[in-house]
Order: structure tokens, then C-alpha cells, then sequence
């Protein structure tokens, strides 16, 4: 974490720590995490199976409580506020969940719909042209009638990336976009989240362990080892570091091979 407070921090993580379990049987999968992601940053979370990655976001967003230590979003203390204060301040995040999580039921533009529905008071005709906007922005203009069930997997993840940011979020987050995708879809998922980024300026946190997605984002980046930061910094430094967890992770083949001799 940086030292200065100059910069304005959409995500501020000190020191936490997450358990699951009971004190007698206590599995701890966070432990003395820091996390800080600028005002219109891209920041990538990798790590390994189980080092903690998707729990890292779920309790950034509220989803996990920690056992320990402080989770600042867009300014406020988001563990410390009451619910209804954390739904308030959660109106003002997007989250693209790893397997899309529409809603089968309803239509895509029904999808979309859902958050403006349930927390503004926007006219039926108001919400209907900003569902529009918001399919058309992904890429998905005519869509609106059809059921996630005629959508192909990149298309529902474009879907569930419009219903994200129905509300406009001043931050996103997305679990695994780029998972059970071939690699040209996955790559326009990547196009399309660097494209919000930089005409809307808003942060952008990936948790990824797609290494072509890695590169294609090329922002900051943060791996997770056994529940610790192991690295913090830019992505073109990870390729070039010498520790050995990002060896193994962005080379894995040559390291496989090194160590089969």
C-alpha cells in the first residue's frame, strides 16, 4: 500500500484477516492482507486455487465478514456501517459474478432491469431506454426479449456485465470473466472492460487466473499465497520477477520443466 494518502483510493484494505470455522477448528484464509486500488485503476487479484482470491473480493463488497481488520470502500468504513447504510453505499458498485448469475426466469432486458427496479424510483419507459443503453454499450442491442437460456456463454457474461453497471458504479468488480469462455470471446470480455475504463474512468478489480487476460488488462496487480500478498505491483514487473511464486504462476511450463531434470 502506498505510503501517501495524495491519490484518491476507491478500495482501501488494512490488514485483514478472514477465517472460516469455528475457534476450535479455525481455517484462516486471510491473514494481514493490504489491498489499494486508485480512483480509475485496473487491478488484477491472482493467486492459486484456494489462496483466498474470490474471498478477498466477497468481503470487500460485504458478502464475507472478517475476522479482523478494516475494508474501506469509496471512503467508508464498510464493515462498521449498519445494513442499510452498506446497501446504500453498495448501490454505487457493480459486480459481474464468475458465472454471470442471471436470473433464467427473466428476460435479459428483465435482467438488466432488476437493480434499477428494486433501488430507484425511474419511470417503467425511463428504466426500459436505460436497459437499451446499457445492452447496446456491451454489445448486445436486441437482446432484450430473449431469455439467458438463447444467449451463448460470452454473450450472458456480456449480460450480466450490462446488469453490473446499471446503476452506473463508480467501481467494478468481476469474478473469473474470462471463465469457461474460448479465448476469442474471453478477449472481447477483456476489450470491453478496458473500454469502460477508459471512457468512464471507473476502477476495475479482476479476479482472474487467465494469463492472456493478465496481459490484456496490464494494470496493477496482486497475487495471493497461502492468504498473503506474496506480490504488489504493475503486471510487466511480475513477468520479470525472480520470486518464485509468479515464476511458477506466468511460466509454468519452463518451471515443470525445470524441475523434472
Amino acid at each position: 500500500m502506498p505510503t501517501s494518502t495524495s491519490s484518491q483510493a476507491v478500495v482501501e484494505v488494512e490488514n485483514l484477516c478472514v477465517s472460516y470455522g469455528t475457534d476450535d477448528d479455525e481455517h484462516r484464509v486471510l491473514d494481514g492482507v493490504d489491498v489499494w486500488v486508485e480512483d480509475g485503476a485496473v487491478l488484477c487479484i491472482v493467486g492459486g486455487s484456494g489462496c483466498g482470491k474470490s474471498t478477498l473480493l466477497k468481503t470487500i463488497i460485504g458478502l464475507v465478514s472478517p475476522k479482523s481488520g478494516q475494508v474501506r470502500l469509496l471512503g467508508e468504513p464498510m464493515h462498521e456501517l449498519p445494513e442499510s447504510e452498506q446497501a446504500r453505499l453498495l448501490k454505487r458498485v457493480g459486480v459481474m459474478f464468475q458465472y454471470g448469475a442471471l436470473l433464467n426466469s427473466l428476460t435479459v432486458g428483465e435482467n438488466v432491469a432488476l437493480p434499477l427496479q428494486m433501488h430507484t424510483e425511474l419511470a417503467a419507459d425511463y428504466v426500459d431506454d436505460l436497459v437499451r443503453t446499457r445492452l447496446e454499450l456491451v454489445g448486445l442491442g436486441g437482446t432484450v426479449n430473449l431469455l439467458p437460456s438463447e444467449l451463448s456463454g460470452g454473450m450472458r457474461k456480456r449480460a450480466a456485465l450490462a446488469r453490473a453497471m446499471s446503476l452506473e458504479p463508480e467501481i467494478l468488480f468481476c469474478d473469473e470473466p474470462g471463465a469457461g469462455l474460448d479465448p476469442e470471446t474471453a478477449a472481447g470480455i477483456d476489450r470491453l472492460l478496458l473500454s469502460l475504463n477508459d471512457q468512464l474512468g471507473m476502477g476495475i478489480v479482476v479476479v482472474t487466473h487467465e494469463l492472456l487476460s493478465i496481459d490484456r488488462l496490464n494494470g496493477d496487480l496482486i497475487m495471493l499465497d497461502a492468504g498473503r500478498v506474496a506480490y504488489d505491483g504493475t503486471v510487466t514487473d511480475a513477468r520479470q520477477s525472480s520470486l518464485e511464486g509468479l515464476k511458477r504462476f506466468f511460466h509454468p511450463d519452463s518451471t515443470n520443466a525445470g524441475s523434472a531434470g
